[in-house]
């Protein structure tokens, strides 16, 4: 028995010794009751600092019923006991909990909150996402004295950083007068992660001119930055600083390096650094089963999946929702249905939402919507707006208005603010011809001030990122990209290729479209692709939306015409044209 071995002596100190130590090895509920039953017993429970492990101990195991019961029998509170619940709360995810015990603290005694105090319900309020929260936390930092805490204050840089705040959490970290690394990273991941990527790089290089040493987390925040920028040379640049600092061993450096060169559409290389582990763990293994259901290469997708297996290591849920998108982009249907099934039937990995939304994108690509809808109608927990935005993704490729329209209903149940619900709406009764409906929607996007950002190309050329956006003339070289343009929609008519003006999606006449489909902004990005790049070397744009069906094509043809690649990145997946076929097989 766990009790056994615990003798209390006559000695207080060893009393209290001994009982300490049973508090720290203990790790089940019904051991921690005998113990608290042996506390009592011996007269202990007053010791404030006994009771406080017992707290910390129940809110541990999950028991926050015997935790609060505990604590408020402890006679003389301290703020070691009030800090045990409050991070017992945290660390159980209950934030509101967590909140709510400062709030009693505060109210009910008069005892002044220290800096473990501070960090617990700053980060509850990260979490939770509560901006007027944290600033009311932030105020009672100034007030008590706390802000020259460096620990307290990069909770703070995280907290505002996290919740779209950056001036904010930048201005914080400029009024520390010694920041560490904890701050210098904190500042590197919330610029990454609200999409200020050359701010990443800028910072970074900073960091280093100071003369502050980067770890794993300073690289790992680097390389999201870099990933979201999407500059292909600077993937090697980095690579080659990572293997200069010795973070080569680091799993998580190199699954994030993956990451980026598989997003930059340099698969061999994302092939290659996957291919120097020795021992690739499950995230690792993940990450290059993603990067090929990213480029379409289902086949491999499926490969790498069975391999992983084969060596021992056991698949997540990750691993599946990447495992069924692979499925999905490559059309593989029967196998998607098999791994749906044996993803609970052979490895307990039981369906969540996204699962759900891999099979629904799956089945509906293939044109099955009825199949598709049926699934959704036998889940489990409640269709979110990937699973009905699935749907009516697959509607508006196979013009099921009737479905779409079932599927935009639902949508807008969820969030009726969403434009790109009623742009899809709105794109499946124009493919359908129905002019005036597709009308009425775009009239309500603009009665409700739903007006999106135009779509856009990127490509990379020297040290710079362009974007040209549909009938785009503000490059300085815009009259040689036009005369690019076309002499490449010549060549591709003289080859025969016959125009696709169906996904213009606006009623006018015939040649107002075939006018607007040849300005569309990945033609115009290919064409100074073509004017700027050796053919030796691959022409890399990178699409905010979908590419049409014409645009497709007419990649396809001249990278058979002009002997070169073209790799195109949209939302969803990565199109790789050579010798005038494509990566995706015509399946997208």
């Amino acid at each position: 028995m766990f009790l056994s071995k615990l003798t209390i002596h006559n000695s207080v100190s060893t009393k209290l010794h001994s009982l300490l130590y049973a508090v720290n090895c203990c790790h089940s509920l019904l051991n921690c009751q005998a113990l608290h039953a042996l506390v009592i017993k011996s007269h202990y429970i007053n010791a404030g600092f006994v009771g406080d492990r017992l707290v910390s101990l129940y809110a541990k195991l999950g028991n926050d019923r015997y935790a609060r019961k505990l604590f408020d029998e402890i006679p003389e509170k301290d703020l070691v006991s009030w800090n045990s619940i409050i991070s017992g709360y945290f660390k159980r995810g209950i934030f509101a909990s967590c909140v709510d015990a400062f709030r009693r603290m505060m109210n009910e005694v008069d005892l002044k909150p220290n800096g473990v105090t501070f960090i617990t319900v700053i980060s509850a309020s990260t979490v939770n996402g509560a901006l007027l929260e944290g600033r009311c936390f932030h105020g009672f930092v100034v007030k008590y004295g706390y802000l020259s805490e460096v620990k307290v204050v990069n909770a703070l840089i995280n907290m505002y950083g996290k919740l779209g705040m950056l001036s904010a959490a930048y201005s914080l970290f400029r009024s520390m007068k010694t920041p560490n690394l904890v701050s210098w990273n904190s500042l590197l991941v919330v610029h990454a992660q609200n999409g200020f990527s050359r701010d990443v790089l800028d910072l970074f290089n900073l960091l280093r001119r100071v003369g502050v040493k980067p770890d794993q987390a300073t690289v790992v925040a680097l390389l999201q930055g870099c990933t979201e920028l999407g500059i292909a040379k600077q993937a090697r640049v980095v690579h080659g600083y990572i293997v200069k600092c010795g973070f080569k061993v680091d799993m998580l450096v190199v699954t994030s390096l993956m990451s980026l060169y598989a997003k930059t559409g340099q698969m061999i290389a994302a092939k290659e650094v996957f291919g120097e582990l020795k021992e690739p763990d499950a995230v690792a293994w993940t990450s290059i089963l993603a990067s090929y259901a990213m480029h379409g290469c289902g086949r491999e997708a499926l490969e790498v999946f069975e391999n992983m297996v084969k060596s021992g290591i056991r698949p997540d849920h990750v691993t599946f929702t990447h495992l069924l998108s692979a499925c999905s982009h490559a059309g593989l249907i029967s196998e998607g249905r098999k791994y749906f099934e044996d993803m609970s039937r052979f490895f307990g990995v039981h369906p969540r939402v996204d699962h759900y939304s891999c099979m629904v994108d799956l089945l509906g690509r293939a044109g099955l919507l009825e199949d598709a809808f049926a699934l959704i109608k036998t889940m489990p927990m409640e269709p979110n707006a990937g699973i009905w935005g699935a749907l009516l993704g697959a509607c508006r490729i196979h013009n099921n208005v009737e479905l779409g329209i079932e599927a935009a209903n639902n949508l807008f149940m969820i969030d009726s603010s969403d434009r790109r619900n009623y742009i899809m709406l709105s794109n499946v009764y124009s493919a359908s011809g129905q002019w005036k409906d597709a009308s009425k929607i775009r009239c309500l996007m603009k009665e409700r001030h739903l007006v999106g950002n135009p779509g856009y190309s990127q490509i990379e050329h020297g040290n710079k990122v362009y974007q040209f956006v549909v009938g785009d003339k503000s490059h300085p070289c815009s009259d040689k990209i036009y005369a690019k343009l076309e002499e490449i929609i010549r060549k591709v008519h003289e080859a025969g290729l016959v125009r696709q003006t169906e996904f213009i999606l606006h009623d006018v006449e015939e040649d107002v479209k075939l006018d607007m489909i040849n300005k569309h902004s990945e033609k115009l990005a290919l064409a100074f692709g073509l004017l700027v790049t050796n053919t030796s070397m691959p022409i890399t744009i990178i699409k905010n939306l979908r590419i049409c069906g014409d645009c497709h094509s007419v990649m396809k043809l001249v990278s058979l015409i002009e002997k070169c690649t073209i790799i195109v990145r949209d939302p969803k997946r990565f199109h790789h044209f050579a010798n005038g076929t494509c990566s995706c097989k015509d399946y997208w």
